[in-house]
């Protein structure tokens, strides 16, 4: 089985790389190991989108469009009187299913990559498991937008588990959501709640370490959407440290509800009515390819002259080891760009990477890993892939500016 691209992961990166690319004319095939395509929206429930947009000259700049824009819309076709960052996350599976049939992309759902064949400075092939079935399948390029670096990894690339001092990883949450919920009620004894929670915290009553109760409301009339579980010092690529995180997870949303129902008059009629099917992960493995970008060059706003993408949310840091989470603001107007060079591997010329894996320190992954800039990041990539297979070159010897004014013609901003 043969295409011209394979892309390793059905996020929002990897969707935006498959359509992008097909839209171009290759034949591209996208490898899901769940169900459904979003990703962490589909599968770990995350919500909602972070900030993507800042004030110049009191204008509102959006920072992420392109590919990210017509998703929204046409979301925003399904749902009526949704706000930028809101979306509901069933409506957008069928979108998703909507833009790659429509774009000729050949999606594989229940479906992970095992194995990489390589060739010199090629990856070469790679080896499916789907429903028992073993499959092998050539491509002129590849990109993996797996998230947690899964294709790279097996091809033997460089790459930086979590902080560079010690490998730990930011912490590992699992979302849930609550119906029945009295929001006026909860909003009056909100303060109250994120007290007492404190003070049973630091008795040892409530074992999550999560510093506050992060809960958000939009998902419904008397729906919360919770992001308030916290599971540290486990490896996010370790399959016995994950399922462990898992159970960890699910103990602390009981916790934690049980908290709400014996101090809120708000949850006195509430039901738990969905927990993410995944535990979400905020950061794994990190490429170190031909850039590695740092916290200090998005704090100083560095203009890339390869830039692919645009980004302003704040460098959020949840401990790795403990309680509290550390933050670090761009002010308004403020905005970095992120380099092509940061999707490139140093060891291969058909490999891309896209998404929250890019090469990029924990700092600067703790920016750029929110979905909206995820998006654009797979937008470069599957356009990068389409420029390089069209001129006959490779992605590091690809015509930068001939990506990026195809990027700005259909509606991306660098």
């Amino acid at each position: 089985m043969k295409y011209n691209l394979v892309v390793a992961g059905g996020g929002l990166s990897g969707v935006a790389a498959a359509v992008s690319a097909a839209r171009e004319g290759l034949k591209v095939l996208l490898v899901e190991k769940s169900g459904c395509l979003g990703g962490a929206i589909a599968n770990n429930l995350v919500y909602p989108f972070m900030p993507y947009w800042t004030k110049v000259d009191n204008d509102k700049k959006y920072l992420s469009q392109g590919i990210l824009k017509e998703i929204k819309a046409r979301h925003d076709e399904y749902v009526d009187d949704c706000k930028d960052h809101e979306f509901n996350s069933e409506y957008l599976k069928i979108v998703l299913d909507d833009m790659t049939a429509e774009a000729g992309v050949d999606v594989l759902f229940h479906a992970v990559v095992y194995d990489v064949k390589t060739e010199s400075r090629r990856v070469s092939s790679v080896e499916i498991t789907a429903k028992a079935q073993k499959i092998t399948v050539e491509a002129d390029f590849f990109i993996d937008a797996t998230g947690d670096g899964e294709l790279f990894y097996l091809a033997g690339c460089d790459y930086q588990l979590g902080r560079e001092s010690d490998s730990l990883c930011q912490p590992m949450t699992t979302c849930f959501r609550m119906s029945g919920v009295d929001l006026d009620l909860f909003t009056e004894e909100r303060p109250m709640l994120q007290q007492l929670y404190k003070e049973k915290q630091a008795r040892g009553e409530i074992k999550n370490p999560r510093e506050n109760i992060l809960v958000f409301f939009g998902v419904g009339e008397d729906v919360l959407h919770f992001n308030s579980t916290r599971v540290v010092m486990l490896d996010p690529t370790n399959p016995f440290d994950v399922s462990k995180a898992e159970v960890i997870a699910r103990k602390q949303i009981h916790e934690l509800i049980s908290f709400l129902k014996e101090n809120s008059g708000a949850f006195e009629e509430s039901a738990l009515i969905s927990v993410a099917i995944n535990i979400g992960v905020r950061e794994s493995r990190k490429l170190k390819g031909v850039h590695i970008l740092t916290g200090d060059e998005l704090i100083s706003c560095t203009r890339f002259e390869d830039s692919i993408a645009l980004g302003n949310y704040d460098i959020d840091i949840h401990s790795p080891t403990e309680t509290g989470t550390s933050h670090r603001y761009f002010s308004e107007g403020e905005y970095y760009t992120i380099p092509y060079r940061s999707l490139l591997p140093k060891e291969y010329d058909n490999l891309l990477v896209a998404g929250r894996c890019i090469s990029a320190t924990h700092e600067a992954q703790a920016s750029v890993r929110i979905m909206p800039i995820c998006c654009c990041l797979g937008e470069a990539a599957g356009m990068a892939v389409a420029v390089a297979y069209k001129t006959n070159t490779d992605v590091h010897s690809v015509d930068v500016p001939l990506l990026q004014q195809k990027l700005k013609n259909n509606g991306a901003v660098l």
